[in-house]
């Protein structure tokens, strides 16, 4: 009997350094000068924040160049509206999203029943879902098929065991 773990991760760590990367050319580039334009990282949010809602857009695309160099998914991110903040300036939070809530776990388990492969199972357990198989050819068709779907979530396969 073979299995894996469908799960969602955040390497927190490559999310911080990709931040600070983003903080210290925003402080050095010359199109940044006087724009008050600064990018800050909290447990569970970057908030992004400068002068106007096109040097905002810029900020933005700085930092998900760094992301995309550091090799996490721009799925993690789920952008806030962009706000008014006080001085003239805007701002827009930008949530980590972490784990597989019990809708996703739903969706997930769903996706996989319809695929119709005979045998394949999968069960929600905590912030991850278990597929299991008796043929290991199902369990590596089962992760061709989520790689494949786009469930707006970075899914990563742990554990396969055959």
């Amino acid at each position: 009997m073979g299995s894996f773990d469908v799960v969602s991760q955040l390497d927190m760590q490559e999310v911080r350094n990709a931040v600070d990367q983003a903080a210290r050319e925003v402080s050095t580039r010359y199109d940044f000068k006087d724009s008050g334009s600064q990018i800050t990282l909290s447990e569970v949010e970057i908030s992004l924040a400068s002068s106007s809602e096109d040097r905002l857009n810029a900020l933005r695309q700085v930092l998900e160049e760094k992301l995309v160099r550091r090799k996490v998914s721009l799925k993690t991110l789920s952008y806030g509206d962009v706000e008014e903040a006080s001085g003239a300036t805007v701002r827009q939070l930008a949530a980590l999203q972490a784990g597989i809530n019990s809708e996703k776990a739903k969706e997930l388990n769903k996706f996989i029943k319809g695929l119709g492969i005979k045998g394949v199972q999968s069960q929600t357990q905590g912030d991850q879902v278990r597929v299991i198989s008796k043929k290991r050819d199902d369990l590596q068709t089962v992760i061709t098929k989520m790689k494949e779907a786009d469930f707006e979530l970075p899914l990563q396969f742990e554990n396969f065991r055959d």
